[in-house]
């Protein structure tokens, strides 16, 4: 929690409650004392940064514009599947396959002089029977205009079509006849009008004549995108003021940067052996850059310190941030970039602590690594911020050999080779200004210590999770704990090692997400009320954790190839993005303590609980920056009113509060596109006395309450 606001919890109050065998009943009238002299320091925006990686279309699909998958042919073209669990990739990122027209044997893949990447399709052509290749599930929405293009080279007796078709009859297409083909490749305009809907639509590119025709690359996007990206998707991620986000992951371990710049035709495609997916590379450095341009975030680049190495992570440094009179520098500007990108966030490496990641490497051997890195780094560009990837030391992540003696008796571990955290801290202080620290939660789990300590050296950790039964209170409550338990953490270093705060050393949860839904399915207002809690918690330990990414950004949308929208993951970061970075925390007590905790602290339980003292409510509160207003976020994770007495101390409203509240008809309303909302974000004033505020049931509420000056 804030250091300065520690009283947020009196002793007195939690001594009580830690007490206490059985969960807390709310007091009578719920009381919050909200003391605006004691402050801490402003909420920073980085709050509420996003994190996305390329995982299988999560980046493509909501964000670019292409409409067209494989588009520079890295599989090869039959009419049959490839036998099942070959090459399986993420769940629901299937890439949409090219089928030939006029028969398996009519397509060569060309091996030894490709377009682009290691192979590009030849078709041998016919007289009479039209040969080529189709793509289906494209989806089309009527009257609007789709552009593209195509790299294509043949005989000149080759008499070459691309046709966007709709339905089976014939009248159902759109075709466009080709400029006469020659033997060097062509890049050849395509422009289509959808006259009907469609999602199932195909796009074909077939011809007639004799010889052959191959093909390079195809593209075809809705003529309205942005430099590439999605107007709709943009305008919506731009409500999000998200402070910043972060491209990186586990892909980044086998990222070829260079890959990913230049005509976008002529990145070659390759394989992502951490997601088991193929990559396009169409989304690279300068789209990434353009687009936090476009959502008015700043940008934060994980560099590759898996199969990467400190020449690589410097030239795609300078590449970013170099003027053009350097060597990187000139090449982007070449590639229609003169102008530096100044990105100031920096992460060498992602997660190196995980056995599934590429290149992992030990303990000693990863800080001398990220040494070399940051001297590199830091050679081309001094004024960075640099995070490095650590892993504070907790019982879910002792190794194996050490858990029955150290699982609850962490101490003897701390800076040792088990703690990477501590080893950086240990070893390369003054090579970072921040730490990175993920955590992901789902629900209906709990890390049993005990359990934990019985499991075979080579077992995962997270084979000690027991499942649990959760009420509500308990669902919505569960990941705020994480969000505690690494503020605590964080202090344990902080007193470990008394120079972070004069280095002004940061910690930077830069993944962090509550897997409370259904997979594939919109997120509902229960999980919204998860999140809000989170969000609570976060503003209460805003001092220890300035910097936050969820995992994805992309999921705060509902979309599908043509729509989108906020779902309920957006509406509450847009409620919150939007009104509390710059505040001032300030300090609130109150009269209903939180449950005692169901179990003893260590794994997912936090040494104090999360929320705030007015159960079963959660509140947080907050100056405005000009001081002018309060503001005070309030959570109600129960299916029945509640009632709520505001006190002040150092302050007087002069006012009836605005409220901002989102709200559904049920735990399970969501929103989806093509469906009406179920679930909206309305403002209005509100009419009950600040002394019995009625909060509805299952809903977040932001009050604005104008201060006497």
């Amino acid at each position: 929690m804030n250091r300065t606001l520690k009283h947020l919890l009196p002793a007195a109050s939690l001594a009580v409650a830690l007490l206490l065998s059985a969960p807390a009943s709310p007091a009578q009238k719920i009381v919050a004392t909200i003391d605006a002299s004691q402050t801490a320091a402003p909420v920073s925006p980085y709050i509420f940064g996003m994190f996305i990686e390329h995982i299988g279309k999560t980046m493509y699909t909501p964000l670019w514009a292409e409409m067209i998958d494989d588009r520079k042919f890295y599989f090869p073209i039959t009419s049959q599947d490839p036998p099942t669990g070959e090459r399986r990739g993420f769940p629901g990122m299937s890439v949409r396959k090219w089928r030939p027209i006029g028969g398996d044997s009519v397509i060569t893949m060309d091996k030894h002089h490709p377009y682009v990447g290691d192979q590009s399709p030849r078709i041998s052509l016919d007289a009479k029977d039209a040969h080529g290749i189709r793509q289906s599930g494209l989806a089309l929405v009527k009257g609007k205009h789709y552009t593209g293009r195509i790299v294509i080279q043949g005989t000149p007796a080759a008499h070459a079509t691309v046709s966007l078709v709709w339905g089976t009859g014939p009248s159902d297409r759109q075709t466009i006849t080709l400029a006469p083909l020659a033997a060097s490749w062509r890049t050849l305009p395509l422009t289509f009008v959808a006259p009907a809907d469609a999602t199932d639509a195909s796009i074909e590119v077939s011809a007639l004549g004799s010889g052959s025709l191959e093909l390079g690359a195809i593209s075809l996007m809705p003529a309205d995108n942005i430099h590439g990206f999605r107007p709709d998707t943009i305008a919506l991620l731009k409500q999000i003021k998200s402070g910043f986000w972060r491209f990186g992951g586990n892909y980044s371990s086998n990222y070829t940067w260079y890959n990913a710049i230049g005509d976008p035709d002529k990145r070659p495609p390759e394989w992502d052996f951490a997601w088991n997916q193929m990559q396009t590379n169409d989304l690279g450095m300068d789209e990434f850059a353009e687009f936090c341009k476009l959502i008015a975030v700043e940008p934060y680049i994980s560099v590759n310190a898996g199969l990467g190495d400190a020449h690589s992570a410097a030239e795609q440094l300078e590449y970013m941030n170099g003027a053009a009179t350097t060597r990187m520098g000139a090449l982007r500007a070449k590639n229609g970039h003169p102008a530096p990108y100044r990105i100031k966030f920096w992460n060498i490496g992602n997660e190196p602590w995980g056995s599934w990641q590429i290149g992992r490497t030990d303990v000693p051997y990863f800080m001398q690594k990220h040494n070399d890195f940051a001297k590199a780094m830091r050679k081309v560009d001094p004024s960075i911020t640099l995070i490095a990837s650590g892993e504070m030391l907790e019982d879910g992540n002792v190794p194996g050999p050490k858990r029955a003696q150290n699982i609850g008796n962490l101490g003897p571990l701390y800076s040792t080779d088990a703690d990477w955290t501590g080893s950086f801290l240990k070893s390369t202080m003054g090579n970072f200004e921040g730490m990175a620290e993920h955590w992901y939660a789902s629900p209906g789990v709990h890390f049993d210590l005990e359990k934990a300590k019985t499991l075979p050296p080579d077992a995962n950790s997270d084979q000690a999770n027991v499942k649990v039964e959760q009420t509500l209170q308990e669902y919505t409550r569960y990941p705020a704990n994480f969000v505690r338990i690494k503020a605590e953490e964080w202090q344990g270093y902080i007193d470990r090692y008394p120079a972070i705060p004069s280095k002004k050393i940061f910690l930077s949860v830069d993944e962090w997400a509550y897997f409370g839904g259904d997979f594939g399915h919109s997120p509902s207002l229960k999980q919204a009320l998860a999140y809000s809690t989170i969000f609570n918690e976060m503003l209460r330990n805003s001092d220890l954790i300035p910097m936050a990414a969820h995992t994805m950004g992309t999921s705060t949308l509902d979309v599908n190839q043509t729509a989108s929208t906020l779902n309920a993951l957006g509406l509450v970061f847009r409620l919150y993005s939007n009104t509390f970075p710059g505040t001032i925390p300030v300090a609130l007590n109150g009269n209903s303590p939180q449950p005692a905790p169901k179990y003893p602290a260590g794994g997912d339980q936090p040494k104090v609980p999360s929320g705030s003292p007015t159960y079963p409510l959660d509140l947080y509160a907050a100056l405005s920056p000009d001081r002018k207003s309060l503001l005070v976020a309030v959570v109600n994770a129960t299916e029945s009113a509640q009632t709520i007495d505001l006190e002040f101390a150092g302050i007087h409203a002069s006012g009836p509060a605005k409220l901002q509240r989102l709200e559904g008809a049920s735990l399970t309303a969501s929103n989806t596109v093509g469906k009406p909302a179920e679930l909206k974000l309305a403002e209005s004033t509100s009419t009950d006395p600040l002394t019995a505020i009625s909060i509805p049931p299952i809903s977040v509420t932001v009050f604005t309450i104008p201060l006497a000056q």
